[in-house]
């Protein structure tokens, strides 16, 4: 039984469940609106749940699964944060439509996820002969653990990201389709897997797998755009919320960017921390990428890899500036790469993986260092 219950899975999770509670109970003085990070720009009647003027994402997905109806009115962009779906209506359904159950049954729905996706790598690494506590490293990041804490989407869009990878792992390519297709309405940025798999296909002249994949897992995605332009008048698609920028042209231009509008001390901050856990990965997976065709060994983890890789040269400034926002996007090459080193036994690689969960700090110093309100 001890056995069952030490394991990754099981250990991010519980960790989650108690720092999710002690933030409830001392930073929140026991109000659970505390994990939503609500701020008063965008909702001056909830001033008395909220953590500071501008709040974070996690308020946005609360305001929809609270009252879809209503949430408009308290969002910075509608149609951007309305198709990331998902997680909202699972929590406004757990919650059987009860605004008081809302925040715990969010918090049930990124608990699960967390648990889920955790589960499911390791059960990837070891159908690679890798051990299964490399997945600390993805359970323990900001981008997972974090989101949880921290109410945003990622938890969830990357619990069916694996569960997609591990179902196209066991021959069933076309409830792979599916379940990406279903993770595409929790974040969109899960379709960089879907690239990935669909070039392998081409590569492979599986040409008509190749097309219906694209289809399943495209389809209901395209649709749920049109209707967010029927009711929004604009598509949901797009490089992110209030005061976002657009991609990027020039290759980690981004990145630099910091530096030309920030000035030398905010670069001298945030360059080691964005360097070591953002930059590093993404040239050491570009590297193992012209390595793999080089010898001509291109596989479907070479693809995966690729396309999380080249997405990260381009990413807007305004993902760059913001911390936590750049170690949230990041999470799919994160899998990437920890997959891609499991089937290829780069074992360093694996042991450098375990280190995100360092980025784990930067939400204990935002929960712990902010004067409450």
């Amino acid at each position: 039984m001890v056995g069952k219950l030490l394991r990754p899975s099981v250990i991010v999770t519980f960790l989650c469940l108690i720092y999710c509670l002690t933030v409830i109970a001392i930073r929140g003085n026991g109000d659970p609106l505390i994990l939503m990070t609500i701020g008063t720009d965008y909702n001056p009647t909830l001033e008395a749940h909220a953590y500071t003027a501008e709040g974070y994402d996690g308020q946005f997905v609360y305001y929809i699964a609270d009252n879809p109806e209503t949430a408009p009115q308290y969002i910075d962009i509608p149609a951007y944060r309305f198709q990331r779906i998902l997680l909202p209506i699972s929590g406004r359904i757990l919650a059987l439509g009860q605004s008081a159950l809302v925040p715990f049954s969010l918090l049930a729905v990124n608990l699960l996820a967390l648990a889920g996706g955790t589960y499911i790598l390791e059960q990837l690494l070891l159908s690679h002969n890798v051990s299964r506590w490399y997945a600390l490293g993805y359970g323990l990041s900001i981008g997972v653990f974090g989101s949880a804490r921290l109410m945003t989407t990622e938890t969830l869009a990357y619990a069916l990201v694996l569960l997609a990878i591990w179902l196209y792992h066991k021959d069933r390519w076309a409830w792979s389709a599916a379940v990406f297709a279903l993770s595409a309405f929790a974040k969109e940025v899960t379709l960089i897997f879907v690239a990935g798999y669909i070039l392998y296909m081409f590569t492979q002249k599986q040409f008509r797998q190749g097309i219906l994949f694209a289809l399943i897992s495209g389809i209901p995605f395209a649709m749920w755009q049109l209707v967010l332009y029927n009711m929004f008048n604009e598509f949901g698609v797009g490089s992110g919320g209030n005061l976002a920028t657009g991609f990027e042209i020039i290759p980690f231009m981004g990145f630099f960017r910091i530096l030309l509008e920030g000035g030398i001390m905010i670069f001298a901050l945030l360059g080691p921390i964005i360097g070591l856990f953002v930059i590093f990965p993404t040239v050491w997976s570009l590297w193992q990428c012209w390595r793999d065709y080089t010898k001509g060994n291109v596989s479907l983890y070479t693809w995966t890899l690729l396309v999380n890789s080249v997405i990260m040269i381009f990413v807007p400034f305004s993902t760059y500036r913001e911390p936590l926002g750049i170690l949230r996007f990041i999470v799919g090459l994160q899998i990437a790469i920890i997959i891609y080193s499991a089937r290829y036994r780069k074992r360093r690689a694996l042991m450098y993986s375990t280190i995100w969960f360092i980025t784990t700090l930067f939400v204990f110093i935002s929960d712990f260092s902010v004067p409450g309100s």
